[in-house]
């Protein structure tokens, strides 16, 4: 009888703890990131002026290229000016094709074109999506005189899916850049 008496106890407690919840694994977590919306500050040179993020460090990296570094994000966007010489159509050319030296690394490059006529401002944004080197590269003309180019680069390497946060963040920044351009002379 002690017998049956134990075992009838037994069976009671697994059949009460087989009764619970099955386990349910816990989702893998995703890091959130996020950045501060920055003020704007102006940046002037002889040839353009335009506003940028504050949260950058800006600084002439020699003649007539800049640095906006983001320290907190270990990222940069690269400046360069040149003065269009009969030679727009090379001067595009080339930044096209720095673009898509991307490609080889790069899952898609989507061109964004951008035209503002009453500013004199024409030309494109490449957002370079994988694991390029540059997640973003810029060109935009007045088409007689002026000329800018700008990439973003990390200080890091490169993994999309670890750095599209930032990336997209500079991104939004470089639109920021181009919108509030001014050419000067």
């Amino acid at each position: 009888m002690k017998l049956k008496s134990l075992v009838g106890i037994l069976f009671v407690i697994l059949f009460v703890m087989s009764c619970q919840d099955e386990p349910i694994p816990k989702p893998k977590a995703k890091m959130r990131l996020e950045y501060p919306q920055g003020k704007l500050a102006d940046l002037e040179t002889e040839n353009f002026s335009f506003k940028y993020n504050e949260l950058a460090v800006a600084k002439l990296n020699g003649d007539k290229a800049y640095t906006l570094s983001y320290p907190d994000m270990k990222g940069a966007i690269f400046l360069s000016y040149k003065k269009v010489d009969n030679n727009l159509e090379q001067l595009i050319n080339d930044s096209k094709r720095l673009s898509y030296e991307h490609a080889a690394k790069a899952d898609n490059i989507v061109e964004q074109p951008y035209v503002n006529p009453e500013e004199k401002i024409y030309g494109a944004l490449f957002e370079v999506q994988g694991n390029a080197a540059s997640q973003s590269q810029f060109f935009v003309t007045d088409s007689t005189n002026h000329f800018l180019t700008g990439s973003v680069y990390f200080y890091t390497k490169p993994n999309y899916d670890s750095i599209l946060p930032a990336a997209s963040y500079l991104q939004n920044d470089i639109r920021g850049i181009i919108e509030t351009l001014r050419w000067k002379n």
